[in-house]
């Protein structure tokens, strides 16, 4: 299974999509210089192929010497959502989908705001803006939210 992510992410159209948005997102990583940043997404997309967890991530982060453990967990857990997010966005749009319905967490740790998208139907193209960022289910910073995709009949 994770050959067959690897290839699609590396191979497919869908792939190509999803790795020109991650380049987008690695730009938003300024606590680290730009080449450590582009690591980070390369090992992202390669620890969602392998099954890495964001703790696996953030070990190679702190490698860098550019960060405290806490910066590098941070960067690892938001860096996995938004590649999942990522990926999950070009699947969908490429099976037609205009949209998902945001789903949170489901305990006490949600943050008020991402309590109140919960079930809403958000465009993929039309991301809302939370707490003052930008971002679908799954890719703001310590989001735990995820995007459930509404597939057209």
């Amino acid at each position: 299974m994770g050959r067959a992510l690897r290839d699609e992410i590396a191979s497919a159209p869908l792939g190509e999509v999803m790795r020109e948005r991650q380049a987008e997102q690695v730009r938003l990583i300024t606590s680290l210089p730009t080449e450590a940043a582009q690591r980070v997404g390369e090992m992202t997309r390669e620890g969602i192929a392998e099954g890495w967890r964001a703790s696996q991530i953030a070990a190679e982060v702190m490698k860098t010497g550019e960060v405290t453990k806490s910066r590098a967990d941070l960067i690892a857990r938001t860096e996995v959502g938004r590649t999942s997010t990522l990926l999950t966005q070009a699947r969908a749009e490429h099976v037609g989908s205009e949209g998902y319905k945001w789903i949170t967490a489901g305990d006490s740790d949600v943050r008020a705001s991402h309590k109140a998208m919960n079930g809403k139907f958000v465009r993929w193209d039309s991301p809302p803006t939370l707490d003052g960022l930008t971002g679908h289910a799954g890719a703001l910073p310590n989001c735990r939210c995820f995007c459930e995709p509404v597939i057209p009949d």
